[in-house]
């Protein structure tokens, strides 16, 4: 009987080693000790079998058996992957990794990489507080909708180059080669001595802050563990932010020395240093080397990056989605494939309604509300706009792996909407004009916090979770193209159109927009929290 019950025990453990492997059997190491230690009475160093209860024990093991392969097969079903290529949701897929304890560490080589956003941020903002200095020194008209158009159009030819230098050289070198664009149009910003010279530099900055803006996003998704992912994404926004504000405040010195206009261009050679520098020890997506078939080379990143213990666990992942990376590397045109298409489509349609719900014409005019107001200070408009901003993207990382990333982006829209509304019938409803200041400044810091808690944060993060790993970086670059494109085209024509129709009118066009937005991301937008890269990939795009 001693030997029955060995052999029962025998088979009971064949049966579970085979599928140990599977991430789905760990969950059964821990019923399987405690059946072994049932089964084995310990006595020094050997285990003892009573030949009393062998019989029942034998049977009682029987059934443990059964409920266990039950409770497996019913949970690969669970698990079983959801969705059709043709638009299937992914809200209802179960995440199939488990969370250990991890021995690596991701927050510093996303600190590195917010770099990037520092630069984006201060690259936007450092020309709002300089162009009336530096018009006078270098003898030019003081024309902001220039400046701005020449940075827009070339960000735009920066991002739609981002992609493919990312494909190609990976994202780590693509920042160290972005780094260049960087550092040499802030130096010739900084030492102009003419207007050629100064569009130049602005030329070259606008190309790198346009690979910046798609390849950070992407690289902190690709690097990022599951249940922080959304937290850390948002985290880019919060950065970009954060640089916006530090323009302002390395404008301050330029009442007291008019010639600081200069130092402020110059400082952004600083971050872009440290960007290159940090990237040349920051480990690479362990994603992208296994589509180039790099193996080794991923293993060692995700051990890196999770600790060792992770490295099987995120390997299976791979392997499991690797069926794009059997194919040949995509291009261009794959983009718009039926493959592919809708998806991409979802993508660049967040942009182009991020852009179009009016943030920059908010942010344009909130100068002019605050003043109305008897807020005289431009410095302190622009930092309450600026801190409402900092203020709801912080809320957003904080929500963004609870709430989901379509919720917060309805949410978003919704209140987007309202305080686009709010802002339009205060300046042409007669009963409210009394407090047509305030109501105006309200409606501008609650558009402000609606933007900064979906509509600004979730675009980028959600680009790379829905794209194939054989199209990502290339689809986050024609995506982050649409925002660029989308700016430069407001920046061109907004202050016409409101000298022809009022401002009124267009708030009511945004406010439309932002409940067609609503509408699009109830309809069009898949939930990803929760889910790895490779579970999203699998249920948007089976295998046919």
């Amino acid at each position: 009987m001693q030997a029955s019950t060995h052999l029962i025990k025998g088979n009971l453990e064949v049966k579970i080693s085979k599928r140990r492997d599977l991430p789905c059997f760990r969950e059964f190491k821990e019923r399987k000790s405690t059946l072994t230690r049932n089964l084995c009475i310990r006595r020094g160093s050997i285990c003892s079998g009573l030949s009393s209860g062998a019989v029942s024990m034998g049977a009682e093991l029987a059934r443990a058996r059964d409920n266990v392969e039950t409770v497996a097969r019913s949970l690969i079903k669970f698990r079983s992957v959801k969705g059709q290529a043709s638009g299937g949701d992914v809200e209802d897929l179960a995440p199939i990794n488990p969370h250990e304890t991890s021995t690596g560490t991701v927050l510093p080589f996303v600190g590195v990489a917010c770099l990037g956003a520092i630069l984006f941020g201060y690259h936007l903002g450092v020309v709002n507080g300089a162009l009336d200095y530096l018009s006078k020194d270098l003898g030019i008209a003081q024309n902001a909708v220039m400046q701005g158009i020449t940075l827009l159009a070339a960000a735009a030819v920066g991002s739609f180059t981002g992609g493919a230098l990312a494909d190609k050289f990976g994202r780590t070198r693509t920042f160290q080669l972005d780094a260049i664009p960087l550092i040499i149009g802030a130096v010739l910003t900084a030492i102009a001595q003419n207007v050629q010279t100064m569009i130049i530099g602005r030329l070259l900055a606008g190309i790198g802050i346009g690979i910046t803006s798609a390849i950070v996003p992407l690289y902190i998704s690709e690097i990022s563990p599951t249940d922080i992912r959304g937290a850390l994404g948002s985290v880019n926004q919060l950065f970009i932010c954060i640089g916006i504000l530090a323009a302002l405040v390395a404008g301050l010195p330029l009442s007291r020395s008019p010639v600081w206009w200069r130092g402020m261009f110059g400082l952004a050679v600083i971050p872009s240093i440290l960007l290159a520098l940090g990237m040349t020890y920051s480990p690479e997506s362990p994603r992208w080397l296994f589509q180039q078939g790099k193996i080794s080379e991923a293993e060692k990143s995700i051990g890196t990056l999770y600790g060792k213990e992770r490295v099987p666990e995120v390997m299976y992942e791979l392997r499991t989605a690797g069926q794009g990376s059997t194919e040949p590397e995509a291009g261009w045109i794959d983009l718009f494939s039926k493959r592919y298409w809708k998806v991409v489509s979802v993508g660049a349609a967040l942009f182009f309604f991020q852009q179009f719900a009016g943030i920059n014409a908010v942010v344009y005019y909130s100068t002019a509300v605050f003043r109305s107001a008897g807020i005289a200070s431009d410095v302190a408009a622009s930092a309450l706009v600026g801190a409402s901003n900092v203020f709801g993207t912080v809320i957003a990382s904080s929500l963004m792996d609870r709430q989901g990333r379509k919720s917060l982006l309805i949410t978003s829209f919704s209140g987007m909407g309202a305080s686009m509304l709010l802002l339009s019938l205060s300046f042409t409803w007669k009963v409210l004009a009394p407090y047509s200041g305030i109501l105006a400044v309200v409606g501008t810091v609650l558009y402000v916090l609606s933007f900064s808690l979906g509509a600004g944060p979730v675009p980028a993060l959600l680009l790379p979770e829905i794209f194939a790993s054989r199209i990502r970086a290339k689809a986050v670059a024609l995506s982050l193209c649409m925002h660029w494109i989308s700016n430069f085209v407001i920046g061109l024509y907004f202050l016409s159109v409101v000298d022809k129709f009022g401002i009124s009118v267009v708030y009511l066009v945004f406010t439309a927009v932002c409940l067609l937005a609503v509408l699009f991301m109830a309809g069009n937008v898949v939930e990803t929290k929760g889910r790895s890269l490779e579970e999203i990939e699998l249920a948007l795009n089976p295998t046919t």
